[in-house]
């Protein structure tokens, strides 16, 4: 085998092995949810929790591997007064008031949550989280719906 077709082959096999890597790279990268999806999925809460009550229905909210959680989409319910009552990604959160909560920005995302929801029965809200799948905080628009006197909401992260 002669030096040029030994250097051609090997900068064959090369982009071959980084062509595979990027393919594979891009193939298994999933996306983030949609609005659509976040919409969706607090329905489905919001029918769950009506027709199984709280005490089913949270446990479920809470399970990371439910049907309440897909990918970085996850549900949270909280009371009106800002209590954490289900959360599909932080179970610590769970039990613990959160109304004096601040983004990074210093926004009070929580107490601006249940004052929307006071007045509205349903309504996008914008604000910087941690997101669970990158690990990063991320801008956040959380689409939240009123159920009696809680708040059901499910967001996605802005990349």
């Amino acid at each position: 085998m002669s030096m040029v077709t030994r250097v051609f082959t090997s900068m064959a096999v090369a982009c071959l092995i980084a062509a595979l890597g990027f393919a594979g790279g891009t193939a298994s990268a999933v996306p983030p949810a949609s609005k659509d999806e976040a919409v969706a999925m607090v329905k489905k809460a919001v029918a769950y929790i009506k027709t199984e009550g709280p005490d089913k229905a949270y446990p479920a909210i809470d399970d990371q591997a439910g049907q309440f959680v897909d990918r970085d989409l996850y549900v949270v319910v909280y009371g009106l007064d800002g209590k954490v009552l289900a959360h599909g990604a932080d179970k610590a959160r769970i039990g613990t008031n959160q109304i004096d909560a601040k983004d990074p920005d210093g926004k009070a995302f929580v107490k601006e949550r249940v004052e929307l929801a006071l007045t509205q029965p349903s309504f996008w809200q914008g604000y910087k989280f941690m997101n669970p799948v990158s690990k990063k905080v991320e801008p956040k628009q959380m689409y939240c719906e009123r159920l009696d006197a809680t708040v059901v909401c499910a967001g996605i992260y802005q990349l």
